[in-house]
Formats: C-alpha cells, sequence, structure tokens
C-alpha cells in the first residue's frame, strides 16, 4: 500500500473527556480518526479530568511523507456539535468501564490496551502486581507516565482507580504465610482476585470489560525439558489459570454484552526456541480455555471471551526473556507487513474487540503479529537466496 498519498479516513473512533464531580460525570463526546490523514478537520480544544489538567489545541495541518514502514496512526478531532451523529463506523465505548489486570508501567500490552479503551471513552480501572504497586502509583502521581498517557486527542488518560493484585492467589486462604509476612505486601490490603473483584463491585458495582495482562514463568529461560515441575505448573498458574480465576470472580458483576480479553503468543502453536519455562505449554492452554469460556460465559452470562496473538514487542518484561531483539528483527524479515509491530496497533484491536462493532465474536484467537502467523518458512533463510521474494521498498 502507497501509504505517502492523502487517504481517507476509513475508521473512527468516538471518545469521551469525563469532568468529575462528586456526585456525576459529564462526557463530552469526540471521534478518533484511524487513518495516516485527516482532511479539513475543524477542532476544539479538549481537557482531562486526571490529577493533572492538559488544555491543547488540536488544529494543525497534517501531512503525510514516504517512509519504509508505515505504520497506522490513530488521530482524533472534537466535533463542534455534539448532537452531530457520528460519522463513519465508531468505536463507542462511552459509558463503558473496563478492569485491566497487569499493568505494573507504561511500557506494555497492557497499558497500550488501556489508552487504546480510554480514546474509546471507556473508564479505566486498573490491577497492579502487589510488589509493584507503590512504584507505579508514584510515578503516576509525580508525572513521570505524562508523556505516555496522552490521547489521540492530547489529553491525558485517566485511571480512576488502581488496585492492588495477586492473580495467582485466588481467596485469603490460599495465600502462605511467607507471603503475608513479605515486606513487599505491606501495607496492601485485599489484594487476592475474589477480594478484588468485591472491591471493584462495592465502588463501581459492575464493569463491561476484563482485560488479562499477565504471565510469569520463572524458568522461562529454560528448555522444557530442564523445566522443574514447580516452574511449570507456576507458569500455568499466573498466566493461565489466573485468567480463569479472574473470570470466575468477575463475571457476577460484567454486564450482559460485557468483552474480556486476554494476551497469547504465537510459542502456543509453534515452536519458538527460546521461549521455554512451560510458558508456550500456558499459551496453549490459555488459547484452549478462552474458547471453552465464551460457551460458559456466554451461555450463562452473554459475556464474549477472546484472546489477541500479538507479535513481539520490546517491553520490559519481554526484555527478560533475552532474545526480544531477535523475535522483533526475525518478525520484520519473515512477516507479510515488513514493520515493527507497535503496542498501540494491539491496543486498537483490543478496543474493537471490546466494542459493540464484535458483538459476534467470540472464542477467537485474533492474531495482530504482522501476518506472521501466516508463515510457514522463514524467508530470509540462505535456503531461498535464488527465489525472487518481494521486500517492502
Amino acid at each position: 500500500m502507497d501509504m505517502a498519498t492523502t487517504a481517507t479516513p476509513t475508521m473512527h473512533i468516538a471518545t469521551t473527556k469525563p469532568c468529575i464531580s462528586a456526585t456525576r460525570k459529564v462526557f463530552k463526546s469526540s471521534f478518533a480518526v484511524m487513518g495516516t490523514e485527516s482532511r479539513g478537520s475543524s477542532c476544539t480544544r479538549l481537557s482531562s479530568s486526571y490529577h493533572i489538567s492538559s488544555k491543547l489545541p488540536l488544529s494543525q495541518s497534517l501531512t503525510s511523507t514516504p517512509r519504509k514502514f508505515e505504520r497506522i496512526v490513530t488521530k482524533a478531532m472534537s466535533e463542534a456539535s455534539e448532537l452531530k451523529p457520528l460519522p463513519g463506523l465508531p468505536i463507542d465505548l462511552r459509558g463503558k468501564r473496563a478492569f485491566i489486570a497487569g499493568i505494573a508501567d507504561d511500557n506494555g500490552y497492557g497499558w497500550a490496551i488501556a489508552k487504546s479503551l480510554a480514546a474509546a471513552g471507556a473508564e479505566i480501572l486498573v490491577g497492579t502486581w502487589v510488589p509493584a504497586l507503590n512504584i507505579f502509583e508514584t510515578s503516576l502521581r509525580r508525572g513521570k507516565f505524562d508523556e505516555s498517557r496522552v490521547l489521540p486527542d492530547g489529553s491525558l488518560m485517566e485511571i480512576t482507580k488502581v488496585y492492588p493484585l495477586d492473580a495467582v492467589y485466588d481467596t485469603p486462604e490460599d495465600v502462605p504465610e511467607d507471603v503475608k509476612s513479605n515486606k513487599r505486601y505491606a501495607g496492601s490490603s485485599k489484594w487476592t482476585v475474589k477480594e478484588v473483584a468485591e472491591s471493584v463491585k462495592e465502588d463501581f458495582g459492575t464493569i463491561d470489560i476484563l482485560v488479562h495482562s499477565l504471565a510469569n514463568g520463572p524458568e522461562v529461560s529454560k528448555s522444557l525439558l530442564e523445566t522443574s515441575r514447580y516452574g511449570y505448573l507456576t507458569a500455568i498458574s499466573a498466566s493461565s489459570y489466573s485468567f480463569i480465576s479472574l473470570l470466575k470472580h468477575f463475571v457476577p458483576i460484567i454486564n450482559p454484552g460485557g468483552a474480556t480479553i486476554s494476551l497469547t503468543y504465537i510459542a502456543s502453536e509453534r515452536i519458538i526456541p527460546g521461549y521455554g519455562g512451560g510458558m508456550s505449554s500456558a499459551k496453549a492452554a490459555l488459547e484452549s480455555d478462552t474458547q471453552v469460556l465464551a460457551f460458559e460465559a456466554g451461555r450463562k452470562h452473554k459475556v464474549r471471551v477472546n484472546t489477541i496473538s500479538a507479535g513481539p514487542l520490546r517491553s520490559r518484561a519481554a526484555k527478560a526473556i533475552g532474545f526480544i531483539d531477535m523475535m522483533i528483527d526475525y518478525s520484520s524479515e519473515n512477516a507479510p507487513l515488513q514493520k515493527e509491530l507497535s503496542a498501540e496497533e494491539v491496543g486498537n484491536a483490543a478496543a474493537f474487540l471490546a466494542s459493540p462493532l464484535a458483538s459476534a465474536i467470540t472464542g477467537a484467537v485474533v492474531y495482530v503479529d504482522n501476518g506472521l502467523n501466516a508463515m510457514g518458512v522463514g524467508v530470509d533463510s540462505p535456503v531461498f537466496e535464488n527465489l525472487d521474494i518481494p521486500k517492502s521498498s
């Protein structure tokens, strides 16, 4: 696709700016345009209701220039009339509330999903691993994430509340004494899955969107043959059963028509050397569970269950595996779309899956990986050097 020419918008995302008072929220509607450029838009000033106010003029002349790898960017503009119907096909999550489990910094897919949901109008609640809670909240309070919080309309993403969470433990009775007495958990309470669900119910009543962005494999650097029983079962518990537990305890407060999303990886079905410690098994279990839970949650609660198989991202968590740069390079060389995957692209896919536009999609593994999952061979192999294999120009 030639992205150097002017492109007309192909999708619009509805956004909302809540102005919080003691008794209610007042919403200002706007919409975001999916495309590389917007034409002749009249923009108004938008503000954020988070701890730090942000008012930025958005009237700009947007142009695109040829680049080797063009990234789809989300732009936003405010309509002059709030009564005018949204043009195009809107992703409108105004009035919806999302709980995202597994955000501890501003550098991963969980954060990107939160931003896309917020851009579409959803209220954001976050569950953060207890030992990382203090650093995360301090960084938010001191504005260290402000640059990352910027939404397409120029305002800052608001996180209504951050809850301490350790999804390895379902109830207080499951927590071992050594964890209870661990200083990293000191000062925090009600952080098991059941307790967090109860706290969210007490604070907000219901939610509409549940996002699972959790994974941990203490022996991920070991091959499967070298993985201990403890390492294997820990990976399964933290990376796949944690989703079952979250859905079990949250589904009673998810409104009918709600959606849940988890994150998986192609190692569930293909061999990825170096991604060990039982993590490939955990992702395979997560995908299988997605189908079963889609049936059960759909029949009993009218809730949709999907998972996104995301390509490699240079996040802080992924860097711990040790070969993320290699996987990104491999993907860029071999995927049908030769470009580095952005977290925003996964976030936008999640916003779609959480929206009414995806109301008939459930039990699905949605690949957001530049098409790498479709490849049967690595075309950068010397074996294919004499073939005329097309490359991005």
